[in-house]
């Protein structure tokens, strides 16, 4: 059998291959490609091409818009067309914006701190490492699969603005956002559910993960510096504001009735490292924190490899369940009252990197177990840990 033609077999072949990409480009052609390669991929993971309009992130949006302006330029739509697998530059099926909505130039404006958005030719988004980091601060609206156990709270909150036993706060005010926060947000109530684990951004500013639910029925995941920026340009419109009691009630409650919302968890555990002033110190030397994990175990199951637990496994020796508690505001209350005890120690991490954990303490448990009684009449409040005198003291 003779071997087949080369020729022939590499024109059968040819309109399967990928075009070859043509040297010589001009630095405007490539970010053109860049930027239109950055849409293909979103309607490759999203199945549709991007859409306008204010429940849209701010990356679709001008995905939307730079698609738009790529369909109307000739040389754009020349340039591209072998790439377009797609059939997005023929497509017509990008939702009009509405005329309310806020301006999508002015949105990548101050996302980049760029001008000249307008111009095609500058596509200044085209996503850098930066500007990724920047889109997973950005979150979408999903159903809260769960909304019957937050619709009591919202409940509550929205009879309680009624009967002025709830009042509103310009959001500037005060910052900061803890979990069992309430807020107004783009002219819905927003809870912060849940946090995860707090870090230090480059700039020493504390961020982390939250779960916010919506009075809608939505919920997000988003982070806190996010939801913080959210609130801030809001208050342009003076609709960004903080919900608060008028009278905030006891502080904690042992009880759980059948209205309750359980917040978390008080835990204490030990340390099983071999570091000599872990080994001197094991019966007393306790990390006392709150965890909003219904599985306290798993709050541990990688201390090992986790510096603020000095790269050790823990033994958990208390816990103390919480009942419509804000965590934050309690974990700040409770290592205030120790902080005269709080362990001075520095350990480098896995990186070799220096820590300093700050939630060890050398308490003994049964001053902790009476710390807790405090917390639930309220009294907790007037008494610091006194470490000459093993007790609590009036402070």
């Amino acid at each position: 059998m003779s071997d087949p033609d080369l020729d022939d077999l590499a024109a059968e072949l040819s309109e399967f291959a990928k075009p070859e990409k043509s040297v010589g480009r001009s630095p405007i052609e490539e970010r053109i490609i860049a930027g239109f390669e950055e849409i293909q991929r979103f309607v490759t993971e999203n199945a549709r091409s991007p859409q306008h309009g204010e429940d849209r992130d701010i990356f679709e949006r001008l995905y939307a818009v730079r698609l738009e302006r790529l369909r109307t330029l000739p040389d754009c739509r020349a340039l591209l067309a072998l790439m377009d697998h797609q059939g997005l530059l023929s497509s017509t099926t990008l939702v009009e914006e509405p005329s309310d909505a806020i301006d999508v130039y002015r949105l990548a404006a101050e996302l980049g701190g760029e001008a000249g958005l307008n111009d095609i030719t500058v596509l200044r988004h085209v996503r850098t490492g930066a500007e990724k980091r920047a889109a997973e601060e950005i979150a979408t609206h999903a159903p809260c699969t769960d909304f019957e156990r937050f619709q009591p709270l919202f409940d509550e909150v929205k009879t309680g603005l009624k009967e002025k036993r709830w009042q509103t706060k310009p959001f500037g005010k005060d910052a900061s956002i803890e979990v069992g926060d309430f807020f107004i947000l783009a002219g819905q109530i927003a809870y912060v559910a849940e946090m995860g684990d707090t870090y230090r951004t480059p700039n020493s500013e504390t961020n982390g993960r939250l779960r916010v639910i919506y009075s809608n029925g939505t919920e997000s995941d988003l982070l806190l510096r996010s939801l913080q920026r959210a609130l801030y340009k809001d208050s342009e419109g003076n609709a960004g504001r903080r919900l608060v009691k008028v009278d905030d009630g006891p502080l904690f409650s042992d009880v759980a009735s059948d209205d309750d919302h359980e917040s978390g968890t008080i835990y204490v555990v030990r340390s099983k490292s071999e570091l000599p002033i872990v080994s001197e110190h094991r019966d007393v030397l306790h990390k006392i924190g709150v965890t909003g994990r219904s599985n306290v175990a798993a709050r541990f199951s990688s201390a090992r490899d986790d510096a603020t637990f000095l790269l050790a496994d823990v033994e958990i020796v208390a816990t103390y369940d919480l009942y419509n508690i804000n965590r934050v505001k309690l974990e700040n209350l409770i290592h205030r009252v120790f902080d005269p005890a709080r362990l001075d120690i520095e350990i480098k991490d896995r990186f070799g990197k220096p820590v300093v954990p700050r939630e060890w303490f050398l308490v003994p448990l049964f001053v902790v177990d009476e710390a807790v009684k405090r917390i639930v009449d309220g009294s907790i409040v007037e008494y610091v840990y006194d470490p000459k005198l093993v007790r609590l003291v009036k402070g």
